[in-house]
This record gives C-alpha cells, sequence and structure tokens, in this order.
C-alpha cells in the first residue's frame, strides 16, 4: 500500500472498514472477517505513528459507519429527530468508535518491535494488539461490543472455540489468521510451509472442537412458546393504545397455557408500570397461570418502592412471581450522562421513560418451569461476562428484546447472532423474545431450532432443552484471554530491547575497534 496516494490509500482503507459487516448476519460472508483487515494490518507494519492512527481511524469509520447505521433509524425514524441532529449523532457514535482501532494503530507503530521480523509483527503484535482493542471497546465508556470479528465466526470452524476462549478469543483466532496470510503476503513463498501448516491447526482444531459437548442435559425437555406481538413502536407510549397492547399478548398467552410449560414475552411488551395495573391485569393472569400449570416471563418497568427509581425488568409470573431488574442501561435511551447539560436539547433525549436506573448486581435468579434463569434485556447480552455470572446455575438463558427501534436494518440480524454466540459460549439455550422479530429458539450449540420473521405477529413454540455444567468460559470469563494477549504483547516486545541491546553492543564494539586501531598507529609513531 506504500506506493498508492495517500486519498487511495485512505480510500481502500475505508471500503476495506466498510466491508467487515458482510461478514457478520444477515450476509454471513465470514472470510471476510479475515481478509477486510489485511490491508490495514500491513500498512501498519511500515507506517509511522500518526499514519498508522489515521488509517485506523479511517478502516473503523467505514467498519462502523456501514454496520452501525441503523442508530439512525432510531434517533430519526422513532426518536423523531430532524435529519440533521440525527445524522450528526449518528456520526459522532461511528467517530467515537473509531477512535479504537486509531488508538491501536498509534501503539502498533509507536512501540513496534524495531528489531522483530514480519512473521512476529505479523502473528504476534498485530492479532494481540487488536483483540485487546475489541475487549476496551466491550467496557469503556460503558462498552460497545458490536461487530467484534468473533461473532461473524458463529457459523464457522472458529466457533468451536468460543466455550473455551469467549467470542474475544474467536476474534484473536481471525486476526491470527489475517495475520499468517499477511506474513505470506510479505514474505511469498518462504513462509508458505509455515502459514499453511499454522491456517490448518487454527481452522481444523476448531471444526474437532466444534463436535466436543461441554455441558449436559438437566431434566425432561420443555415446551415453550415466545409471543412476538408486532404491535408499532409509535403506540409504545400512547394511553389509548394499552389496552389494546394488554389484550393483544394476553389473548396470544391463553392460546398456549395448555401446550406450554413456559411462555414468554419481550421487553417493552407492557410499557405502564407493574402496580399501577397488578390487580386489574397481573394477578388475574396469574391465577390463570397457575390453574394451567404454565409459567410465564414478560416485560413490563418496575416503580420502586421510594416513587422515584424506575427499571426496564423481566417478569416471572406463575408459580414464582420475581422480577429481574436490567443492570446495563444503554446510554442516551434508557439513562442521559449529563443530564443537567443535555435534557431538552434534542427530542431523542427527551422519550418518555428515559431515565431508568440501573438494576443491582447480584440479583437473585428468575425462576420458571422448573428452573433458574439467566436474565437479560435488550442488549445486556452482548455482554458475555455480565451473563456469566448467573452461571452455572442457570440452566435456560432468556433475552427480551425491544428491536422495534432500529426498523427494517441490520441490527436485529446481528442482535441474533449475538444472542447465538452467548448460547455457545455458555453451553445453555437461549430463548429470545423480541416485540417485532427476529424471535428464536437457540439451541446450546448456538444454533438455531426456529425464527420468526420480522413485522408479523407469530407464537413461536418449540421444545427446549435445558442445560446444567460449567463451559471453560463459564467458569473463566475473558482473563485467559487477556492475559495471553498481554503476554503476547510483552514477548514480542522483547525481540525491541533484544534489538537496542545488540545495536549498544555493536556500536561498543566498533568503538572499541577503533580505539584499538588509534592505539596501534601510536604505538609507531
Amino acid at each position: 500500500m506504500a506506493h498508492l496516494p495517500d486519498w487511495r490509500r485512505l480510500l481502500l482503507l475505508l471500503l476495506a472498514g466498510g466491508s467487515v459487516p458482510l461478514a457478520f448476519a444477515p450476509f454471513g460472508l465470514y472470510p471476510l472477517a479475515v481478509l477486510a483487515p489485511l490491508p490495514l494490518f500491513a500498512l501498519w507494519l511500515k507506517a509511522p505513528p500518526r499514519q498508522a492512527m489515521v488509517a485506523g481511524f479511517v478502516f473503523g469509520l467505514g467498519q462502523f459507519g456501514a454496520g452501525v447505521s441503523w442508530v439512525y433509524v432510531a434517533i430519526h425514524d422513532f426518536g423523531h429527530s430532524a435529519v440533521p441532529v440525527a445524522a450528526l449523532l449518528t456520526l459522532l457514535l461511528v467517530a467515537l468508535l473509531a477512535v479504537i482501532p486509531a488508538l491501536v494503530g498509534y501503539l502498533a507503530a509507536r512501540f513496534a518491535p524495531r528489531g522483530a521480523t514480519t512473521a512476529v509483527l505479523a502473528l504476534l503484535w498485530l492479532p494481540a494488539l487488536w483483540t485487546l482493542g475489541e475487549w476496551v471497546r466491550g467496557w469503556y465508556l460503558t462498552g460497545f461490543p458490536w461487530l467484534s470479528l468473533g461473532y461473524s465466526q458463529i457459523d464457522s470452524p472458529l466457533a468451536g472455540y468460543a466455550p473455551l476462549l469467549g467470542v474475544f478469543g474467536v476474534s484473536w483466532l481471525v486476526a491470527l489468521s489475517a495475520g499468517a496470510l499477511l506474513w505470506l503476503w510479505q514474505a511469498r513463498l518462504p513462509a508458505l510451509r509455515w502459514v499453511l501448516p499454522l491456517l490448518l491447526a487454527i481452522w481444523g482444531g476448531g471444526a474437532l472442537l466444534g463436535v466436543q459437548s461441554w455441558s449436559e442435559p438437566l431434566g425432561a425437555p420443555l415446551r415453550v412458546t415466545l409471543i412476538q406481538g408486532n404491535l408499532p413502536q409509535s403506540t409504545k407510549w400512547d394511553p389509548a393504545a394499552i389496552r389494546t397492547r394488554l389484550e393483544r399478548y394476553a389473548e396470544l398467552t391463553q392460546l398456549h397455557f395448555d401446550d406450554s410449560d413456559l411462555v414468554i414475552w419481550p421487553e417493552n411488551a407492557v410499557t405502564v408500570f407493574y402496580h399501577d395495573i397488578k390487580e386489574a391485569f397481573f394477578d388475574g393472569l396469574a391465577e390463570d397461570a397457575r390453574a394451567s400449570g404454565t409459567d410465564l416471563i414478560l416485560g413490563v418497568p418496575l416503580l420502586d418502592d421510594d416513587g422515584e427509581r424506575y427499571y426496564t425488568t423481566l417478569m416471572s409470573l406463575g408459580s414464582s412471581h420475581a422480577f429481574y431488574r436490567k443492570r446495563h442501561l444503554v446510554p442516551f435511551g434508557e439513562f442521559l450522562p449529563l443530564e443537567g447539560m443535555l435534557r431538552g436539547l434534542i427530542r431523542f433525549f427527551d422519550l418518555p421513560m428515559s431515565s431508568f436506573s440501573p438494576g443491582p448486581k447480584g440479583q437473585p435468579l428468575l425462576q420458571a418451569a422448573g428452573h433458574k434463569v439467566a436474565a437479560s434485556v435488550c442488549y445486556e447480552d452482548a455482554f458475555g461476562e455480565e451473563m456469566i455470572d448467573f452461571l452455572p446455575e442457570a440452566s435456560l438463558l432468556v433475552n427480551g428484546s425491544n428491536n422495534a427501534w432500529y426498523g427494517d436494518s441490520l441490527a436485529p440480524h446481528q442482535h441474533l447472532q449475538i444472542s447465538r454466540m452467548r448460547a455457545l459460549e455458555t453451553g445453555r439455550p437461549m430463548l429470545r423474545a423480541t416485540t417485532n422479530g427476529i424471535s428464536a429458539l437457540i439451541d446450546e450449540k448456538g444454533n438455531i431450532q426456529m425464527r420468526s420473521a420480522q413485522f408479523r405477529t407469530e407464537m413461536l413454540s418449540g421444545s427446549v432443552q435445558p442445560m446444567q455444567g460449567a463451559t471453560p468460559y463459564v467458569r473463566w470469563g475473558n482473563w485467559p484471554v487477556v492475559m495471553l494477549l498481554l503476554a503476547l504483547v510483552a514477548g514480542a516486545s522483547l525481540f525491541r530491547s533484544g534489538w537496542d541491546k545488540t545495536k549498544r553492543s555493536q556500536r561498543k564494539g566498533r568503538k572499541d575497534a577503533k580505539g584499538a586501531k588509534r592505539l596501534f598507529q601510536t604505538s609507531f609513531e
């Protein structure tokens, strides 16, 4: 890439970054996750720090500009903000996310081991730094792990590593594969005898691990129904539509009281506080559920006893009555950072119920149909280490989401892929109920057993097997991978110190040789 003019180089990087979302759902071209970073890695091998930083930023603009463009839909179409405002806020988010690959590029160039070979840089240095950048993006500023490369591999052989290493471990193997191809690209034929066995080991090992079972059945299969009400997002806070919403979900549920052990409603199925309709609606629904031997899990906002704080929750109803309060809130959607400064400036910030409180850590697990449930609301299931807080006690994963915010965009497909990764990492089935799609029954291998169509009222009924046991990822989380990445970075850095030491020895040797020569000449004068 060094021979290209600056503008062509940046255009290539922008296009390469923009191709990354094609590796993810709904496209599923997972080899692109390996190929797309190659131009960026190639430039990082030789570029000075500032140029490497700009390259990472431009690549990130392409990746996130294409991959999370659905944020514009939420802000403009459903947040009712003007086009310029929605475009500006979306661009700000994209730029903020692009800071991470920019920072990785700067660090990769600024502290590159100067004595290291291309193999060391391509196999140890760059893949580790890239993956550490993804990990940081998963928690800094509350975290946004969307489009981590590992998610794109849910249907590839590399998925076999997920129960051991989690999504970031899979991301590292993707980046390592890209680094191996970069080494082959730079060194040509001499590298082939190393690259080919390495790639075969990585991808073949994943395929072999994919047949391994990391959990085992617990009890008999359950009959489960997911209710997808498909009510317009525009009526979510309309008082006149509350009765229609309640009646829709109650009527659809009544149809499955006789054939389901568990019925699940999505987040925001109910948009009025629990205490306001407890006696008029929920008490009767709970009585019918107990009479039929069916349990419910449903999304409803909950007002705290102090009358000031309120939570978005999933509530169990029937044989058990309890609430899971959402812990990881969506910035600007469910709470407003710097509220005193921003509230009232933009219509999107003034949406009803946009000041939720986060639920506490260590909440008791919901229980339904005789099993403990690891509950998550909306994009909470994008945070793997938060999900394993409930494991190995829980035998089922349940996610309730309101995907109506994002219309007919990439978001519902990408979110379903994330849910599949959580099921695979934990060895648990995932029951995913959404307002208007995509709802799904996912088995413990991350395979979709049943899925709904979008923008239709559906009742998704099927059988799921609760599972028990702990995968390595459940036991250890992300820390083994993070420690491995740091060790690789430290190991590669040794080449720098070794190079410096060698150079100092060479300089000292040359200086001693010159001194000896002068002494020899002086002795004969």
